[in-house]
């Protein structure tokens, strides 16, 4: 299953150590003990081989066999559905930004001059907040702010 693969190669390229192993194989065909010794400081070799598991089972390398050599190498094939996935998602993410972006500029078409636009709005919501403020007769106490309740003593 597509999904299915995406998931793994996704997966597996999360990893930092994984990501970095990549970037080595993307040079040629190399050993595992060649792609083990920068990593050997921070983690055991088993981790390593656990690393590089993940990576052979999403299909991003192939290990290969030469005498008690375990030649690993790159698999451009892994990539291509993660790829192909990305390319349709892009697709329609630019269309989106480009419906948006069409919106956008007919929007300013229909007002062209935003700044007047901006002075009305703020006109508007001086009046509503003076309006909210006004006061009104209480019954004993005088004026008071709408919404305010009474003090009592």
């Amino acid at each position: 299953m597509k999904s299915d693969t995406i998931s793994l190669t996704f997966a597996a390229l999360a990893d930092p150590t994984r990501r970095a192993i990549l970037v080595k194989l993307a040079s040629g065909e190399q050993p595992v003990s060649d792609l083990a010794k920068p990593f050997l400081k921070s983690m055991s070799l088993p981790a390593i081989t656990k690393h590089l598991q993940v990576l052979e089972r999403a299909g991003l390398i192939t290990k290969g066999r030469q005498a008690q050599w375990r030649p690993c190498r790159i698999n451009g094939d892994g990539l291509r559905d993660a790829a192909e996935w990305m390319d349709e998602v892009r697709a329609h993410w630019e269309a989106s930004f480009d419906r948006l972006d069409h919106y956008l500029q007919s929007l300013q078409a229909q007002s062209p001059n935003p700044s007047a636009k901006s002075a009305q709005y703020a006109t508007q919501k001086k009046s509503s907040r003076s309006q909210r403020t006004q006061t009104r007769p209480s019954s004993k106490k005088g004026p008071r702010h709408v919404g305010q309740k009474a003090r009592r003593k």
